[in-house]
């Protein structure tokens, strides 16, 4: 016999506790996201939601449902870096000491907020689950109350109220697209959206990198992942739970993955022309709407869970972005070392439109001439046709392209 489900009236019951706590997130209509998928797709903006991500909500509502005596031993979490804000701030705002384990690793932005929201932060173990076992044991040295990062009936009934809000907003919602990590989000959201709208269709979204779920749904129990590679640190999690296991496979229609330069695309696209900063985890969503045809029906409501992304990693994300569009390209040719070599190349790439980012020059080599340097270049171009344009009109001016 399987663990029991959350129900519609533990959803309602978190929504009441959480009332001026957690924020409405607003839906948010994009021609640009639309016109890319080839249907309506409407974004969930909760990485809009306090402390940048859905978090709070399953945090508040385990946290303010402890005794007296639990509220003195004070609560304990383990995170990547969502869920330790979600923690902070919500056992401040009840009055709580909190300690956030994360994994020496975690995006420094990430730790300072934890601090800012009040936290104890330790930096323990490379991964989740290293920081996640130290955070067990100094729980149960210390008594204080662990605050599960998904599975916990109270924190997926939290998340619940997310499915109860895009209900509210978009009634005809015909297919709900969810990040999945440990699984937290899309249980609460597919018990609240499946209550309400049984034939709406919940498709969750993990990386292929990090992809738990498929395994453990054909084993009927949760089977550990050996390693775990995604940039989608959010959603990088080695094991579902049980409890969530067992409300995916009650309510979940369908499992999806998608690929780093997937989801580096979907990132791209929300800055560029939906003008939202999102995480990668927070656009896995997107990103399987734009690769898996034939899963989705009009509407299709996308949740973008979180927007707590290091500036550094944004940049690389945008660049390969661009790269799998396109729209950016290194090169590699060679030029004979004499006065104006570089300028001419220079000036064949300017007048096939290329607009060069970096040059390096590298006099030794190999494969190089005594009289020749190497040219590596990054190009911004127009797409993959102007990309075999450029390398084109550079071979038949003479230049070897690689």
């Amino acid at each position: 016999m399987g663990p029991d489900l959350i129900t519609l009236d533990d959803v309602l019951a978190a929504r009441s506790r959480l009332h001026g706590v957690a924020q409405l997130t607003p839906v948010e209509t994009s021609r640009a996201v639309s016109s890319a998928a080839g249907f309506e797709t409407l974004l969930k903006c909760e990485h809009l939601q306090r402390t940048g991500s859905f978090k709070i909500r399953g945090a508040y509502n385990r946290i303010a449902q402890l005794g007296e005596d639990e509220r003195r031993h004070g609560v304990v979490c383990a995170s990547a870096g969502n869920h330790a804000q979600g923690v902070a701030l919500s056992a401040t705002l009840l009055g709580v000491s909190s300690t956030v384990f994360m994994p020496v690793s975690a995006p420094l932005p990430k730790v300072e907020a934890t601090r800012s929201y009040g936290a104890d932060v330790i930096l323990a173990g490379e991964d989740f689950d290293e920081a996640f076992e130290a955070s067990q044991k100094w729980a149960a040295e210390r008594e204080a109350v662990f605050v599960h990062p998904f599975d916990h009936p109270d924190v997926i009934a939290g998340q619940g109220t997310l499915g109860l809000e895009i209900l509210d907003q978009v009634p005809e919602a015909a297919t709900v697209v969810v990040p999945m990590g440990g699984g937290g989000l899309i249980s609460g959201v597919a018990v609240a959206v499946k209550a309400h709208s049984p034939d709406t269709r919940i498709i969750g979204v993990e990386a292929s990198g990090a992809a738990a779920f498929p395994t453990s749904l054909a084993a009927g129990r949760p089977v550990p992942l050996e390693t775990v590679t995604t940039i989608a640190d959010g959603i990088a999690v080695k094991t579902p739970g049980e409890l969530t296991l067992a409300h995916v496979a009650e309510y979940v229609d369908d499992v999806v993955t998608v690929t780093e330069e997937e989801i580096a695309r979907a990132v791209l696209l929300l800055v560029e022309r939906a003008k939202q900063v999102v995480e990668p985890s927070g656009a896995a969503g997107l990103a399987a709407v734009l690769s898996s045809a034939g899963l989705y029906s009009e509407p299709t409501v996308v949740v973008l869970c979180g927007g707590n992304v290091d500036p550094l990693l944004l940049n690389r994300i945008i660049q390969s972005g661009m790269f799998e569009e396109g729209r950016y390209v290194m090169l590699r040719t060679r030029v004979i070392d004499r006065p104006g070599g570089l300028a001419a190349l220079l000036g064949i790439l300017a007048d096939a439109g290329a607009n060069i980012v970096a040059v390096e020059h590298h006099r030794l080599g190999t494969r190089l001439g005594v009289q020749e340097v190497e040219v590596a270049l990054e190009i911004e171009t127009r797409g993959t046709q102007h990309i075999r344009d450029v390398i084109d009109t550079l071979r038949r001016n003479g230049y070897p392209v690689s």
